[in-house]
């Protein structure tokens, strides 16, 4: 992978492969289908500037970093369509993670600084959950933080509300959206 000059960007898409089974989900659902093509946009311009993809995702209990099993055990019929077009492809990264923060208990800070990245752009659901706790470990490691809040989405309106605003005043991250790039 070629290493960009500095400053040097990862994009990290949080828990996009999920299936939407528990309480609030067919509201995180909706809401998450409004994020799917800002972050294909945001994804397809990182790409073309040789910027890492880092996908993040629960593990759905099978322990295993194989994002075609994750895809299989969540797709159900009101989701697919929408895992077909954020699923991670073969030249980008996959992760699974533990509990809520892309950090923890996974290979996230060692991948980063193999990679040289110092900002990172944070994108996915649950805005107000995983993205947010993401994001405070990441503002702990000292990272630049972007997260555009036309990519994130939580089960309410103004629980995602509350996350931006926590992410922009606390941990000092930039919420422009998506297309600001």
């Amino acid at each position: 992978m070629n290493r960009p000059e500095s400053p040097s960007f990862a994009l990290l898409i949080i828990d996009m492969i999920n299936d939407f089974d528990f309480k609030y989900g067919n509201m995180l659902l909706a809401h998450t289908k409004l994020i799917v093509n800002p972050i294909l946009k945001l994804k397809k311009q990182m790409k073309e500037k040789g910027f890492p993809i880092i996908y993040i995702n629960d593990h759905y209990d099978l322990w295993q970093a194989d994002f075609d099993k994750i895809i299989d055990t969540c797709k159900n019929e009101g989701n697919a369509s929408l895992i077909e077009r954020i699923k991670p492809q073969q030249d980008e990264f996959f992760l699974i993670k533990p509990k809520h923060s892309a950090f923890y208990g996974t290979a996230l800070n060692t991948l980063l600084k193999r990679l040289n990245v110092d900002t990172l752009i944070i994108t996915g659901i649950a805005g107000n959950i995983c993205v947010l706790f993401t994001a405070n470990d990441a503002y702990m490691r000292e990272y630049k933080l972007w997260i555009p809040k036309d990519c994130i989405a939580s089960a309410s309106k103004e629980d995602n509300h509350y996350a931006l605003k926590m992410m922009n005043h606390v941990l000092k991250a930039s919420i422009k959206q998506g297309e600001d790039m």
